[in-house]
Order: structure tokens, then C-alpha cells, then sequence
């Protein structure tokens, strides 16, 4: 089958929609199919910068190219969503979150924005249509398929799969830190984590890796860091290489992970594989699917005060129990890029 995987892309940011992205072309042709990867780029501001991607992706045929037919796309964020194709599955990773659940939150702009409303409002009856147009629609958890039912009124079925290079992901023995690893951003809530660790028990240390979204985001976190007077506490590593992260996930005690709201997050399966329990809120929406309090990881209120507490409930033998269950539970997954790509293409 020739395939064509259709996606959008801000310039210059990279995360985890990218990984699965080329990980799901990977998948594709390892099962024999011919893909490409097309990306449309994005960009929400002004608002009715929005509106015009929408438009722009309409333009957008991908039935054949100049080497033949496309059989399918299989489309994964807005405003790829949007293409035409007679054969379009979606695999639906989020929508354009400010028009939806991070509407009128401290995390979204649009609300706010002159013309937002009337913006948020196109964009809704674009996804009905669009996405009601696709053959079949996936989403990649249960959260985001609970915000396509909640906004859109559309079903869709959740399909998991596993993060990179969980093959390479192996428990170690837990030492006193805890590892956030995850790109810089307000969204990521890396803000509560430090400053959790001035009510945390001492002894432990926070170890925070990932790019920042923005040197402003890299800025605000180091500054946040002296203010809450735990820089004997936390480290900021910034961007590391991948063994460096897979070496931090066997040798930390238990993951932090505390997000508004995921859509799935693969910080918490990575957790899992090595073995290590995950302290998530209970807002951050996909790591819930997976972290079952008490069970393979402690669930808090999202305040420094309350994670403070809950980090006092990872002593060493009760991390290593909730690693093991963690472990045993992304087993019995039996999470596979094989069955996925079944899914997508049959």
C-alpha cells in the first residue's frame, strides 16, 4: 500500500509528536508499505493564523502524486486532519488545544485574544467536518479520545503504543534523586516539581533534563530554581543526549512527571520499562491511564505543598515495590508499533 502519513509542524520545535511520527513511518515500511511523511507547517498567532492553515490544508490533495495513486493518508494533528483524501484515517494526537481544553486556562492565549471566540468556533466546525469526513478515527489515549467526544461529539478509538527505544529502557538500582525529563515548557508544570522540593524530606534531589521551548522558559525555570532557594537541591541539565536520559531513568529513585492535562506522555511508559514508579497530579490527564496510586506510582493535588508530601511517600522500598508493579504493568500492555500499524491500515 502506498501511504502517505500527514502531519503539521512548528518550525523549529521538536518533541514527542515528532518521534511518533517517524517512528510511525518506520512501522509503516517495516510492514512492507511505501510511505512518505508530509508535514504542513503551523502557526497559531495571530489567531486567524489558524484559520488560514485550516484553509491551506483544504488546498492540499493528496489522493495521487507524480509516482502514482496514494492509497491512504493517515493523518495525525490539525491541520493535517484537514487534508482531502477518499481513503483518510486519523490517528488523532490532539487537536489544536487552545480552542479546546486549554481554552480560558492560564495555558492558552486564544481566550483572550480579540476575534478568539469567533476563531474557536471555526476551528470546532472545521474538526467536526474534517475529522467526520476521515474512514476511521484513532487517537493515541483515552484522554484524547474523552476531549473529541466532550467537544466534537466524534468517537474514536484509543490506540496505544510504546515509546523510543523502550527495548532499551532497563530497571536499576534507585538512588537518591528523582529524574523529570521532558521539554521545558509552562505545559510540562516543571515550576511545581522545584518548588515542591522545598516540602519534600531531605536527602533527595531533583534532576530536571530537557530542551526549553524558549530560552524565556529556560530563563524563568533557573530563576525559579534561586527563588524557591533549592539549588542545593535541583539540577537543571538542559538538553541531553538519549543514553545520557536512559542511564538517569536506571539510576533515579522514582520519575517525576506533572503536566496540565497530557495527551499521553511517554515520560511515564519510559518510567514503566525502567522500572520506576511515576509522581504525577491529578490533572495531567494521559499519565493517569497508566499511574494507579499507591499501585505503580503516587498520584497528588497540583501544588508544591501536596508533591512536597507525595514525594515523601517514595522512600526506597516503597519505590521499588511501585517500580515493580510499574514494570509488570507495561508488560501486560503488550505495547507494539505491529499493532498499530494492523489498525491503521486494515
Amino acid at each position: 500500500m502506498r501511504i502517505v502519513v500527514a502531519d503539521s509542524q512548528v518550525p523549529f520545535v521538536t518533541g514527542g509528536a515528532e518521534l511518533l511520527a517517524r517512528e510511525l513511518v518506520a512501522a509503516l515500511r517495516a510492514a512492507g508499505h511505501e510511505v512518505s511523511l508530509v508535514t504542513l507547517p503551523f502557526r497559531w498567532f495571530p489567531p486567524d493564523q489558524a484559520l488560514n492553515a485550516v484553509l491551506a490544508a483544504r488546498l492540499v490533495d493528496l489522493s495521487e502524486s507524480a509516482a502514482g495513486p496514494v492509497d491512504r493518508v493517515i493523518a495525525l494533528r490539525f491541520p493535517a486532519t484537514c487534508v482531502r483524501h477518499p481513503d483518510k484515517v486519523v490517528w488523532l494526537l490532539h487537536q489544536h488545544r487552545e480552542a479546546y481544553d486549554l481554552w480560558g486556562t492560564p495555558y492558552g492565549s486564544l481566550a483572550a485574544a480579540p476575534g478568539g471566540e469567533a476563531v474557536r468556533s471555526s476551528i470546532v466546525r472545521a474538526d467536526r467536518e474534517f475529522l467526520g469526513e476521515a474512514r476511521r478515527v484513532y487517537s493515541i489515549s483515552r484522554n484524547v479520545s474523552a476531549r473529541l467526544s466532550r467537544f466534537n461529539g466524534i468517537d474514536s478509538t484509543p490506540l496505544y503504543h510504546p515509546p523510543p527505544d523502550h527495548a532499551s529502557l532497563c530497571p536499576g538500582d534507585g538512588e537518591d534523586f528523582l529524574f523529570f525529563p521532558s521539554r521545558i515548557a509552562p505545559l510540562k508544570r516543571q515550576d511545581l516539581a522545584v518548588e515542591a522540593m522545598r516540602h519534600a524530606p531531605t536527602g533527595l534531589h531533583l534532576v530536571v533534563a530537557g530542551a526549553a521551548e524558549s530560552p524565556a522558559d529556560a530563563d524563568r525555570l533557573a530563576r525559579l530554581v534561586g527563588a524557591a532557594g533549592v539549588a542545593d537541591r535541583v539540577t537543571l541539565l538542559g538538553a541531553i543526549s538519549r543514553e545520557e536520559v536512559l542511564d538517569l531513568y536506571a539510576r533515579c529513585r522514582a520519575v517525576v512527571f506533572t503536566p496540565f492535562d497530557e495527551d499521553y506522555g511517554y515520560v511515564t511508559l519510559e518510567a514503566f520499562y525502567a522500572g520506576k514508579p511515576v509522581l504525577t497530579c491529578t490533572d495531567s490527564g494521559g499519565p493517569l491511564e497508566f499511574v494507579r496510586d499507591g499501585e505503580t506510582g503516587v498520584v497528588a493535588e497540583p501544588s508544591p505543598g501536596a508533591l512536597g508530601e507525595a514525594i515523601g511517600r517514595l522512600d526506597r522500598d516503597g519505590a521499588r515495590r511501585l517500580g515493580h508493579n510499574a514494570r509488570d504493568l507495561v508488560d501486560s500492555l503488550d505495547l507494539s508499533w505491529a499493532r498499530v500499524v494492523a489498525e491503521l491500515v486494515g
